[in-house]
């Protein structure tokens, strides 16, 4: 046999192993590997490289050292679940590097980090005060997570008293001109619906490179065609609904608020919002 033509054989068969044996040891992004898997893994394409380019007799063997590797390395996955204590001599404990606003050093000195990188995670963090900080911890992957103090938290329906709907994500109803029924079933709609909606909007199916529902039932779509505009007589129309949808919801959330100042607050915007959309509603209703 040729020797290119061996390589390529062997070559074929590294993929095919390499393919299986990663099958075999599961998901992880690179940033999720311990420092173990992450050598494991040069290891494995280093014998990989072996078996394809080693034209002794032997090159068999590398197979053999790959696939102890590979069950080294899934032996070692089964005692870090099973295990807490060999979990963390394995991937390392968690590290506390900020309590309370304050830094600690020797857990900064323990984990090799400056005060530099420090202060670099945490911007990456959107971070820029220490003092704002409540907790810092660095992972076994060696991320630093941060949890702010509450002051520094931004508001969330719950903090004002508000209940919210649940919300449900968006649904792709047409890819590449072609109707996903699935998809249109579980927003609860059908194709005479889309083909209505489409036709509002001056598309056919055919025409739509992908078109999406979001939780209020409301369809988008992106074109083919970029030069093609949706008309602006519906978009008119859409702003108005839009308008009117906000102002329900601040009449909405006046009335789910404990709070007598939000309340208060909810009640006017909707009066404001109110006083556009008469102002406006010749003009949008074209």
């Amino acid at each position: 046999m040729a020797e290119w033509l061996e390589i390529v054989l062997r070559t074929l068969c590294a993929v095919v192993v390499l393919f299986l044996m990663t099958k075999l040891l599961g998901k992880r992004q690179v940033t999720q590997l311990s420092f173990f898997e992450y050598l494991t893994g040069i290891t494995i394409g280093s014998l990989a490289a072996y078996i394809s380019l080693d034209l002794d007799a032997n090159w068999y063997l590398g197979l053999v050292a790959l696939g102890v590797w590979v069950a080294c390395s899934l032996l070692i996955e089964v005692l870090s679940i099973k295990s807490k204590k060999a979990r963390d001599f394995i991937d390392f404990k968690s590290t506390v590097l900020i309590k309370d606003g304050k830094i600690l050093e020797d857990n900064l000195k323990k984990e090799k980090l400056s005060a530099d990188e420090l202060m670099q995670q945490l911007r990456q963090k959107n971070v820029f005060q220490v003092a704002d900080v409540e907790f810092a911890i660095m992972e076994s992957s060696g991320e630093i997570n941060v949890l702010q103090t509450r002051e520094n938290l931004p508001l969330t329906p719950k903090d004002l008293g508000i209940q919210v709907a649940p919300e449900k994500p968006g649904q792709v109803v047409v890819m590449d001109g072609e109707v996903m029924d699935e998809p249109l079933r579980v927003a609860g709609f059908n194709q005479g619906w889309l083909v209505e909606e489409l036709d509002k909007q001056g598309a056919k199916i055919k025409d739509v490179f992908l078109a999406q529902v979001d939780t209020y039932g409301q369809l988008t779509i992106d074109l083919y065609d970029d030069q093609i505009q949706v008309p602006q007589n519906e978009e008119r129309k859409l702003l108005y609904a839009n308008l009117k949808k906000c102002q329900a919801d601040l009449e909405l959330f006046s009335l789910s608020t404990k709070s007598k100042k939000a309340k208060k607050m909810y009640e006017e915007s909707s009066k404001q919002i109110e006083k556009i959309i008469a102002e406006v509603k010749p003009i949008l209703n074209t």
